[in-house]
């Protein structure tokens, strides 16, 4: 199929229409969270009276900071985590036999069925036996399984050739030596896609965080964020705004870096 010039033209033309119509709310977040707060609340939006103040008192007055390391933290632990265990399980279905390998793995996929809100009530109960609410490890824990993610890794382990395994094991090499010089670097790609993944869905979860912590120390940035804007007076949509602009950031930076990632696994492979 040849593509005309003008073809061409008009699906730059559409791609550039539709990431402005993606981008509008996220202009418009950046260009509240500069205006100062009288020209906002008379309802002057179009004004060259552009201020970082908005900026500074999120990050002065407001827990802002405290709540975006612990989203910070809570991600990069469920992120490690999924990978590690979504490693170990991918490897275990595909290169160790055992019995009734293929029903647990099926029950295991199973789970991704079930809505995450019938699990809260069951979870919740384990942790507050445990006495580990309001705590990094109860927004962590939970979501160290993933049938997500031992799904891909399996999906991509299975094209590792199984002959491959046995000469390894012939030579005297262990699961853990083969899974590390010969698997993983296999599957790099698969594992960038996981860990971004992981760390996105995290940094954007808000019902399970509101439910298991009820204090500052742990707060996450998404229920900071509403707890802000329940405590803030009617005239600081500017500082909210502000705390909007500022929590989104780190989720765009670990999406732009994946997708760098991303595509040098592609290359790496496509070299290969």
């Amino acid at each position: 199929m040849i593509i005309t010039s003008n073809e061409k033209i008009w699906r730059y033309v559409l791609m550039i229409g539709l990431s402005l119509v993606l981008l509008i709310p996220l202009i418009v977040g950046v260009w509240v969270s500069l205006l100062p707060n009288n020209a906002i609340l008379t309802g002057h939006y179009f004004t060259s009276q552009f201020t970082i103040d908005n900026y500074i008192q999120a990050i002065t007055a407001t827990p802002i900071l405290r709540y975006l390391l612990n989203s910070l933290l809570v991600s990069a632990i469920v992120m490690v985590g999924q990978v590690v265990f979504s490693v170990l399980a991918a490897y275990a279905f595909v290169f160790i036999p055992f019995k009734g390998k293929q029903i647990i793995f099926y029950a295991f996929i199973g789970t991704m069925m079930l809505p995450f809100e019938s699990q809260l009530i069951p979870n919740f109960q384990t942790l507050r036996w445990l006495g580990i609410l309001n705590n990094y490890a109860a927004l962590a824990i939970p979501f160290f399984a993933s049938a997500f993610g031992t799904f891909l890794l399996r999906q991509t382990f299975m094209q590792v050739p199984l002959a491959l395994k046995e000469s390894a094991a012939i030579e005297g090499v262990g699961h853990f030596r083969f899974l590390y010089h010969a698997v993983i670097p296999y599957a790099k790609t698969s594992l960038f896609t996981l860990a971004a993944y992981s760390f996105l869905t995290t940094w954007n979860m808000y019902l399970w965080p509101l439910i298991t912590s009820y204090s500052d120390n742990v707060r996450t940035a998404q229920i900071g964020l509403r707890q802000l804007q329940a405590t803030e007076a009617v005239n600081s949509w500017g500082l909210i705004m502000a705390s909007a602009i500022l929590i989104m950031v780190p989720s765009l930076v670990v999406l732009l870096l994946s997708q760098r990632a991303f595509k040098s696994g592609l290359l790496d492979g496509a070299v290969k």
